[in-house]
């Protein structure tokens, strides 16, 4: 996928990376799917709608579904359309992990060279399983960037048979994974919408609270 940089010459506003890296594994196969859909177009819309998220917010979409498919590498959501995600074969974790960081550090770089400020970019990282491949890689590369203050990871479990454990290692320590309440895929992506639209309107660098109560709209909290 070539990468369209004319809107990085156009468009000097501070950029808010977020990477979704998303399961379409087999056991999504059905409802889940079809609200995971739902979930990133009310994630695109409500960006689109946002006089400053909608300038500021990259998005780079990553599925592990058998394989590892860029859906969608870096770029505004004027510039992104809907989606359509297929449910089926196993769960690729670890490589879609690697190929979301390596996206991310490659438009860092363009980021870079055009003399363009950034927001800490965020991962959401979403399954409703275990992995099928290594992690051990995705997870050293993943924990040093949370350790050096480039990276904000969520760890996102869906259903009861996500696999908790792996999702804790991809985790900063010092926030746990969370569940997601039954199938309430628009709920957290209106959520996460309004997270980056929060941020957008900061300068790079502030410290960003999180909507703790919008939290337990769409989250299984103890």
């Amino acid at each position: 996928m070539n990468i369209d940089i004319s809107d990085l010459v156009e468009n000097p506003t501070p950029r808010t990376p977020i990477a979704l890296v998303l399961d379409t594994s087999g056991s999504m196969e059905g409802e889940p799917i079809k609200e995971l859909n739902e979930g990133v177009k009310v994630f695109i819309d409500e960006i689109r709608n946002d006089e400053y998220a909608r300038y500021s917010a990259e998005i780079c979409i990553v599925t592990f579904g058998k394989v590892v498919t860029l859906v969608q590498d870096f770029a505004t959501v004027d510039r992104i359309p809907y989606p359509s995600f297929k449910a089926g074969g196993s769960t690729p974790m670890g490589a879609a992990v690697l190929e979301a960081t390596n996206r991310l550090e490659n438009r860092k770089s363009y980021y870079k060279e055009f003399g363009i400020d950034y927001h800490r970019p965020w991962m959401v990282l979403m399954t409703d399983g275990k992995p099928t491949d290594s992690i051990d890689e995705a997870v050293r590369r993943t924990q040093e960037m949370i350790l050096n203050k480039k990276l904000e990871v969520f760890p996102i479990a869906v259903g009861s048979e996500a696999d908790m454990n792996t999702l804790e290692k991809f985790a900063n320590p010092k926030r746990r994974p969370l569940k997601l309440k039954g199938l309430c895929f628009k709920e957290f992506f209106a959520w996460l919408s309004k997270s980056v639209a929060q941020i957008s309107k900061s300068s790079p660098g502030d410290r960003i609270k999180l909507d703790l109560e919008g939290i337990k709209g769409w989250a299984e909290l103890e």
